[in-house]
């Protein structure tokens, strides 16, 4: 299955058992998974960016969360099939390898490593915003809770939550799933006791105008782009997460059931718990209220005269939120790690401890995404983000699309229903909502796949070994 063709850069992937030293230990079942999944999704995007999209589309942010929440329900269903099917570690960079070619699988895997890494810096940075206040209390300087772009030298706090999250995925990956399920229950609890408590402050009048910035993209006064697509497009970030799932396949017990029950349970769940929050914030207080807050759902508690109930939700984020980092930092250190086997990055950094972890992958991921939630604001690093995950999310359903033509019978754990219009959807879908982005967040993207091109000439190209194994 070496696929060479005249140039080499569409070499086929083949999946080949690892030795010891660079294999990682199966420890996970689905409830990890599903736990994981949750713990990923439900997160920054809820508790922080819902301002954003507030700001961006007015109260149609509602239905922005559905079109986003649509279109990664079709990918998580590509997702679900491909993971099963190819039960490996690297997720869509993986998928991309074995059935599109190596160069393409580059491009994945370069923009999955700009995706994970901005969203583990826009989780801390997100939740750095809830604990900040907290903080301030006891007397910790303004200076060092904010990036350079908000009057701050650096954001302390969100570096310092990367590295215990980091340290505690070190220790070993089921002890940190194991954490990760409690403090999911924890973030769930919190967001159940928003929806009660606000919901009995809907106010039909805070829905009108219901759509004041119109449906497409596009550019306002003030140059941001605004609309519900554009809206769409940046909370879309707060629906993926399930495909940090997909790279765990490797340390999953039975990865044939279990991935499948972990990525389409947890997206399910996810949909209704954002829609339930999302209709209780834009009813309970007029969006302008509470557009760009870097605590809107604390925030608007606070409005309905509910402070006790705002500090035990910033609380509650402050402990569950390292739940999203813990689920990013773990795909971003295992899609490098592949990566790395693989010959594309240096393969001395593909080594796992004595507890099966990849520790200098780890480290390495931790100290890049640091540099990041440090100096940049959240905004930012959401849209930059966005446009890696649509990168991956399209490949994917592409990859199953190609494979239901290429391999008809070849065996299916699980089988995406109406697999083409799902493919079709979810491909259209995420172009759509990538030419939704900031145009300056697109020209970036094409940047740093340019970088990365370059890259992979010189480096990766002769030296990636996965295809001629």
């Amino acid at each position: 299955m070496s696929g060479k063709g005249a140039t080499g850069l569409f070499r086929l992937k083949t999946i080949v058992e690892q030795p010891p030293g660079r294999r990682l230990a199966r420890t996970l079942s689905w409830p990890h998974l599903v736990a994981l999944g949750v713990g990923a999704i439900v997160g920054t995007g809820i508790l922080t960016l819902i301002g954003v999209g507030a700001d961006r589309a007015g109260p149609a942010v509602i239905l922005s969360f559905v079109v986003a929440g649509a279109i990664c329900a079709c990918a998580a269903l590509a997702y679900a099939e491909m993971a099963t099917m190819i039960p490996a570690s690297g997720s869509a960079y993986t998928y991309s390898y074995v059935v599109l070619g190596e160069v393409i699988a580059w491009v994945i895997g370069w923009s999955l490593i700009l995706e994970y890494s901005l969203v583990v810096s826009a989780v801390a940075v997100g939740w750095s915003g809830y604990a900040a206040p907290l903080l301030a209390s006891l007397g910790f300087p303004a200076s060092l809770a904010n990036g350079p772009s908000l009057g701050g030298v650096v954001n302390v706090p969100a570096i310092g939550i990367i590295w215990v999250v980091a340290g505690l995925l070190m220790l070993g990956t089921r002890e940190s799933a194991t954490l990760n399920a409690v403090l999911v229950i924890v973030k769930l609890i919190a967001l159940a006791v928003f929806v009660a408590v606000a919901l009995p402050h809907f106010d039909a009048a805070n829905l009108h105008p219901f759509a004041p910035f119109g449906f497409a993209r596009h550019i306002g006064a003030d140059g941001t782009a605004r609309g519900m697509m554009a809206a769409a497009a940046i909370i879309f970030f707060a629906f993926y997460g399930f495909d940090a799932i997909s790279t765990a396949a490797e340390e999953t017990k039975n990865p044939g059931r279990d991935l499948a029950i972990g990525i389409v349970g947890s997206m399910l769940a996810c949909v209704v718990i954002y829609m339930l929050v999302a209709v209780a914030a834009v009813g309970a207080l007029g969006f302008a209220r509470f557009a760009d807050s870097p605590e809107p759902l604390a925030l608007i508690l606070r409005e309905i005269g509910r402070p006790g109930v705002a500090n035990f939700l910033a609380v509650s984020a402050v402990i569950a939120l390292p739940t999203v980092l813990l689920g990013f930092l773990y795909g971003q250190s295992r899609i490098f790690f592949v990566m790395a086997r693989d010959g594309l990055l240096p393969r001395t950094l593909a080594k796992v401890s004595a507890r099966g972890t990849p520790v200098r992958i780890t480290i390495l991921t931790a100290v890049l995404v640091s540099v990041i939630a440090g100096l940049m604001p959240i905004d930012a690093i959401a849209a930059l983000a966005n446009a890696g995950t649509l990168a991956a999310f399209t490949a994917v359903c592409v990859c199953m699309l190609v494979m239901r033509r290429r391999a008809p019978d070849r065996e299916r754990p699980f089988r995406t229903p109406a697999a083409t219009l799902v493919g079709t959807i979810g491909i259209v879908g995420c172009l759509y909502l990538f030419f939704s982005l900031p145009p300056r967040t697109e020209l970036y993207f094409l940047i740093w796949n340019g970088v990365g091109l370059i890259v992979y000439a010189a480096w990766g190209r002769g030296r990636a070994t996965a295809a001629r194994q």
